[in-house]
């Protein structure tokens, strides 16, 4: 399940969710407008103003292999909306996500429904654990993937971070 069309809770926009393509890099300069740098803190665990041309390069150009990102597209405008994307531990049946979006839609049902998405192509996959660092102040993060079924915890390398992990097997079990 590379593509899905869905529809916020708002019941009214309409996002395409796709995998990003280089192609998307025209997209970023008015997707980032939109984001705090406090969300981009939030995001990248350093304070910034703007993301600079040479990581939105470096954002795009991943080796599908072990690597996947999905953008989300407002279908009335071709707007994108948010991004996720999933990053293979090598050597191991685990990968690392990380998600951004629009600082207007958080609370929308967006980041769910784009890590649910993400979640379904890890399953398919085949890996065992999707994991991730979150900041502690990032409250709302916490709390949904606390609701997806990662188990939280504290990092215990670095303070004021808590890791997330989602066993994807116990989740399949837990489905039956």
């Amino acid at each position: 399940m590379l593509e899905r069309h869905v529809t916020l809770r708002d019941g009214t926009t309409k996002v395409f969710l796709r995998p990003l393509t280089p192609e998307d890099a025209a997209l970023y300069p008015d997707f980032l407008s939109e984001i705090t740098p406090d969300d981009l803190r939030l995001r990248f665990f350093a304070p910034m103003r703007k993301v600079n041309p040479a990581l939105i390069d470096k954002l795009i150009h991943y080796d599908p292999k072990i690597a996947m990102a999905f953008i989300a597209i407002e279908e009335a405008t071709g707007k994108m909306l948010g991004v996720v994307r999933l990053h293979d531990d090598p050597g191991s049946d685990r990968a690392e996500f990380a998600i951004l979006l629009r600082s207007r839609l958080k609370g929308r049902g967006l980041g769910w429904l784009m890590m649910k998405h993400m979640i379904a192509y890890a399953r398919d996959k085949g890996l065992g654990h999707v994991h991730g660092q979150v900041l502690v102040e990032n409250s709302s993060m916490l709390t949904m993937c606390e609701e997806l079924g990662f188990h939280v915890k504290d990092d215990p390398d670095e303070r004021g971070v808590k890791q997330v992990d989602l066993p994807l097997r116990e989740l399949a079990a837990a489905a039956r």
